[in-house]
């Protein structure tokens, strides 16, 4: 019988670094898609107290070290880095979402100009602060994009865009750092 091997969207690519700015493939973890039933907050957020994290408001996530909840929209959230705990399915609909999605991240200076190239969102930090989440286009794909960092962002993809995404960011990534060299 053959061993099934669970691999990244994008087999682990070399991270790719320009202007300081690092473009990488972030590791599997686990992913539930949480969806509160009508009127259950309040209990779904005592499902999740053990983990440490509440249901976000739209535009923001919850998080409590490795374990994030991620804004995904109304009334929908993403439980990442933990399974879900024990009776949050009596308040909530929950499916697994582990294999449907990649997850890139963009970190260093040149992060927010290079996103701000594709993103048609103000990324500044003032209106998109560390635990800002959005579910926004990414050329034109679907993304859910996380300021994880000052100058850090998580870019949650459809795992059959992973490529197209990782091209995108990365010719971006290579226009900055090429106009960067001329001056």
């Amino acid at each position: 019988m053959p061993e099934l091997i669970a691999k990244t969207a994008l087999g682990g690519p070399v991270p790719l670094l320009l202007a300081a700015t690092e473009l990488a493939e972030a590791p599997i973890l686990s992913m539930t898609s949480v969806a509160p039933y009508p009127g259950r907050k309040k209990q779904v957020n005592a499902a999740l107290m053990p983990l440490g994290v509440t249901f976000p408001a739209p535009n923001s996530h919850s998080a409590m070290g490795e374990v994030r909840l991620i804004w995904t929209g109304r009334d929908q959230a993403f439980l990442i880095g933990a399974p879900a705990p024990e009776g949050l399915a009596e308040h909530a609909a929950l499916t697994d979402q582990s294999d449907g999605w990649a997850r890139l991240t963009l970190s260093g200076p040149q992060a927010e100009a290079t996103l701000a190239r594709l993103v048609p969102i103000d990324l500044r930090a003032k209106t998109f602060p560390i635990g800002s989440t959005n579910r926004a286009p990414l050329g034109h794909m679907s993304m859910i994009l996380s300021r994880l960092a000052d100058q850090g962002f998580e870019i949650m993809i459809f795992r059959s865009m992973a490529r197209t995404a990782w091209h995108e960011i990365g010719d971006a990534l290579e226009h900055l750092h090429a106009r960067a060299s001329v001056e």
